[in-house]
C-alpha cells in the first residue's frame, strides 16, 4: 500500500468510526506506529483530521459532515455540561432561536419548565423535544430537510427568519477560528445561521473544544458577533483568553 492509499484509508476509517487509534491502525495497515503518527501529522496539516493523545478524529469539511445520530453518541457528558451552562444564560429572553445539532437540542431540554417561551428552530428533533410543553410556542422553520441533521435549510427558512426579532439565539458551528470566524460545511446551512444572527439581539455560541481552530467551507459569522461562547474545558485557558479578547465571554465547563 502506498503512503497516499494508506492515508486515504486512515481518513476513511476516522470518518466511519468517528476516531482512530494509532496502535490499531498500525496493526490493521501492517506498518509501524511511527509511520501512522507521521501520516496523522500530514493529514492534520491538510486539515483532514485533528490529532489526539494516541489517535485522531476527522475534521468536518465541505465534503464530509457527521450525522445527528452519530453526534448523539460522542462526548455526551461534555455536551450536556455545555448545554446546561448555555441555558443558564437565558436571562429575560422570551423568544429564542435554537440551531440545528445535538448540543443545541440538549439546550432545549435544559430550558426551564413552566416558563412561557417562543422557540424558533430549524431542527425537527428540537421541535419534538419542546412541542409537548404547554408553556412553549414552537415555530419550526420550513424548507428542505437535510437527512443527516434533520434540519431545514434554504430560502424558505431564511425568509421566515427575516420576519422575526429574536431575543436570544443559541448557535453552533463546525469550525471556530479567531482569524476566519465561524464556518460550516454546507452553504445552505450557513445562510440560515447568518440570518439567525442578523435578527437576534443576543447570541450565544456553543460547541466542543475540538471545534476550535478548525475551519470548514462556508463562513457565516465573526467571533465578535457573540456575547458568550460556551465550550468544554479541553480548550486551554490561554486560548480562551485569546478568544475573549475578540469580545465574547468564554465559559469553559
Amino acid at each position: 500500500m502506498s503512503a497516499e492509499d494508506r492515508q486515504r484509508a486512515i481518513v476513511a476509517a476516522a470518518r466511519s468510526a468517528g476516531s482512530v487509534d494509532v496502535g490499531e491502525l498500525a496493526t490493521e495497515l501492517g506498518v509501524a506506529k511511527e509511520t501512522v503518527r507521521r501520516d496523522l501529522r500530514l493529514l492534520e496539516d491538510h486539515g483532514l483530521v485533528r490529532r489526539t493523545h494516541g489517535g485522531a478524529y476527522p475534521v468536518e469539511s465541505a465534503g464530509f459532515e457527521t450525522t445527528l445520530a452519530f453526534r448523539t453518541t460522542m462526548n455526551v457528558p461534555e455536551k450536556r455540561r455545555i448545554a446546561s451552562a448555555a441555558a443558564g444564560l437565558l436571562g429575560d429572553a422570551e423568544t429564542v432561536y435554537i440551531d440545528e445539532g445535538y448540543t443545541p437540542q440538549l439546550i432545549a431540554e435544559e430550558l426551564p419548565v413552566g416558563r412561557p417561551l417562543t422557540i424558533v428552530t430549524t431542527s425537527l428533533a428540537t421541535a419534538g423535544v419542546l412541542a409537548e410543553r404547554e408553556e412553549c410556542t414552537v415555530l419550526l422553520l420550513g424548507g428542505r430537510v437535510r437527512g443527516g441533521t434533520l434540519a431545514t435549510v434554504e430560502h424558505w427558512a431564511v425568509r421566515m427568519l427575516s420576519g422575526f426579532v429574536i431575543d436570544l439565539a443559541f448557535l453552533g458551528a463546525n469550525g471556530i477560528s479567531r482569524e476566519l470566524g465561524l464556518t460550516t460545511p454546507d452553504p445552505a446551512v450557513g445562510e440560515v445561521k447568518a440570518q439567525a444572527i442578523k435578527v437576534s439581539r443576543r447570541r450565544v455560541l456553543v460547541g466542543m473544544h475540538t471545534k476550535f481552530a478548525a475551519v470548514s467551507f462556508a463562513r457565516f459569522a465573526e467571533v465578535s458577533d457573540f456575547e458568550a461562547i460556551v465550550t468544554s474545558s479541553g480548550l486551554s485557558t490561554a486560548e480562551a483568553q485569546r478568544y475573549s479578547l475578540l469580545g465574547p465571554q468564554v465559559i469553559r465547563v
